[in-house]
């Protein structure tokens, strides 16, 4: 049975989240703010298989509690309930390192099919790391298997697994946000292409036109500091001015 954890100061919204998914097979429990969630997932360490967390909370918000969450290496699936879907608040969610998200108010359904989702990424990563301690697992091509989808992708001795979230280097391991990893996917789909802002807020946050693009360029600057050997003069995500980015895999 999936432990879930409902982070919510709306007491009816809480307990209705707690009833209606105690009634599809979960075990919930609820925190009725930022703090008591984080002393739950830090501090006593009580291990839980998916947070909802609200963004307006009393005392720490979402975003804070998501970022710390991270910040101590707790990588916990996260949905974020938003207010209203508003653009600024899913890319706050997604650059403080949430999951998904979920506009309210929202449909029951929707919320447990977006959480179902989330649950069956991380059994599918749980099960691929016992698969590899036992010597097991194998893993796409790089290059031609990204072009249909694939997990992995390997470039200038660096390689991303999609699917585990991860960012391996020389000596080093970087776990990605599903955003993070979205987006570099995103721009090693259309590798030596220029994407444009406007696709990429559409493409991958499927969010409209007239949203603030300043939070992709925050996005870039961050994955430029995993990837490029001088984040000052990136080689590999390549800004055109005026237009947007260019990923290259093997620049000159």
């Amino acid at each position: 049975m999936s432990r879930v954890l409902v982070v919510e100061d709306e007491a009816h919204l809480a307990q209705g989240l707690r009833f209606n998914l105690q009634a599809e097979g979960y075990a919930v429990e609820v925190a009725a703010d930022g703090e008591t969630a984080l002393e739950r997932l830090v501090e006593k360490r009580e291990r839980f298989d998916a947070v909802v967390l609200d963004v307006m909370l009393p005392g720490k918000s979402g975003f804070d509690v998501a970022a710390l969450l991270r910040e101590k290496k707790n990588y916990v699936p996260i949905l974020m309930l938003t207010a209203r879907g508003r653009p600024e608040d899913v890319l706050q969610g997604f650059a403080s390192g949430a999951d998904d998200y979920l506009p309210k108010p929202f449909e029951l359904a929707i919320l447990i099919a977006r959480l179902e989702s989330l649950l069956r990424r991380s059994v599918w990563m749980k099960d691929s790391d016992r698969a590899g301690a036992g010597g097991g697992k194998t893993r796409p091509a790089p290059v031609s298997e990204q072009a249909t989808g694939g997990d992995t992708f390997s470039f200038c001795g660096k390689s991303i697994d999609f699917g585990e979230l991860e960012l391996r280097t020389l000596g080093n391991t970087i776990h990605l946000t599903v955003m993070e990893a979205e987006l570099l996917r995103y721009l090693v789909r259309s590798e030596g292409r220029v994407v444009s802002r406007k696709a990429i807020l559409e493409d991958v946050w499927g969010l409209h036109e007239d949203t603030d693009t300043r939070a992709i360029d925050n996005f870039v600057v961050r994955l430029r500091r995993y990837i490029e050997e001088d984040p000052s003069q990136p080689k590999h995500l390549q800004t055109v001015r005026g237009v947007g980015y260019r990923f290259v895999a093997e620049p000159e």
